[in-house]
């Protein structure tokens, strides 16, 4: 697996494993197998992970540091702080919460769960309205000279937030989600960063398995999942928004490569300093989209999917999703 250099000298493998998926209620049926797959992308090169403590609260952060134990000194963890969690008994009170205390306190929860000494990257979840950005950098920067925190990384976040962070204590990465359907960090966020100096961890690179072409007007979704009340995930959109996957695989066909995996070349191919960040709980998923490594994309495939100019219809979450998250 090749290596990405993202801000601050923190460097990774050029793709990273979001563990959101597994492990995210307290009867968990397939413990063992989600451990063994986080350990397989591990022997097949991969060294940055991804949790966070609202997932769960804390049974994602248990399962990551469940797997990652015994392979701790070969790998790199992210996980993040800022939802208003209680530390001792996970209860979500359903907003933000950046106070400085607090986070001291789910860092020590988060430390722990991960059964870790440190936490490599970071991020605060979601900006929150009521604590101005200096004082959060000025946390992290503490809890980084104390040795419990590596890297500072933000999620979501605006370019004026970003750079007030980045003024107090510079910040590593930024997450957002970035993918063919979901280019507006185009417009103001990547120019920042990369003004910056900070790295891109695009989460949902694959549109939230959209790109992956499995996925058509007939789909059907349980009513757990919540891609069933998103507007792209309609059927009337799905149709309109299948032309990106018909585009995504006839440029897979040159490369022998699947829509997947020129999704996730797309997105290596924009900056050195991108590493997407993907999800599964699949083996053979997993292998594939490392597979997207080895796709090097040529000026004119990139330039076909630009001239193509398809716009994508319906909003990336339902609306009260994007009210209630500052997106």
């Amino acid at each position: 697996m090749i290596k990405r250099k993202l801000g601050q000298g923190l460097e990774v493998s050029a793709l990273s494993l979001g563990a959101m998926g597994y492990g995210k209620s307290r009867d968990i049926p397939d413990r063992a197998e989600m451990i063994d797959l986080i350990r397989a992308a591990v022997d097949r090169g991969i060294d940055f992970f991804d949790t966070a403590e609202t997932y769960g609260p804390f049974t994602n952060e248990e399962m990551v540091g469940e797997a990652l134990a015994p392979v701790r000194d070969r790998v790199k963890i992210a996980t993040k702080f800022g939802w208003d969690i209680d530390p001792d008994t996970g209860l979500h009170h359903g907003g933000v919460n950046s106070k400085p205390a607090h986070i001291k306190r789910a860092v020590e929860g988060s430390l722990r769960r991960l059964r870790t000494d440190h936490i490599d990257l970071l991020y605060q979840h979601r900006v929150d309205p009521e604590v101005p950005m200096e004082d959060v950098a000025a946390t992290v920067k503490d809890l980084i000279e104390e040795g419990k925190v590596r890297y500072f990384g933000l999620s979501e976040a605006g370019a004026q937030s970003i750079r007030r962070a980045h003024a107090v204590q510079p910040v590593a990465a930024l997450q957002s989600e970035y993918s063919l359907w979901t280019r507006e960090p185009e417009a103001e966020i990547i120019p920042t960063i990369e003004s910056l100096g900070i790295g891109l961890i695009p989460y949902s690179p694959l549109g939230k398995g959209f790109l992956t072409g499995k996925i058509d007007e007939n789909t059907a979704f349980n009513n757990l999942d919540l891609r069933g009340r998103i507007p792209r995930f309609a059927p009337e959109a799905i149709k309109k928004n299948r032309a990106l996957v018909n585009l995504l695989a006839t440029i897979g066909k040159r490369h022998g490569a699947s829509p997947a995996q020129v999704a996730l070349g797309w997105l290596l191919a924009q900056k050195p300093w991108i590493v997407p960040l993907f999800g599964t709980r699949k083996l053979e998923r997993l292998e594939e989209n490392i597979g997207s490594v080895k796709i090097t994309l040529s000026a004119n495939d990139l330039r076909e999917i630009d001239a193509a100019n398809i716009k994508i219809e319906g909003a990336r979450y339902p609306e009260e999703i994007l009210r209630r998250s500052g997106l």
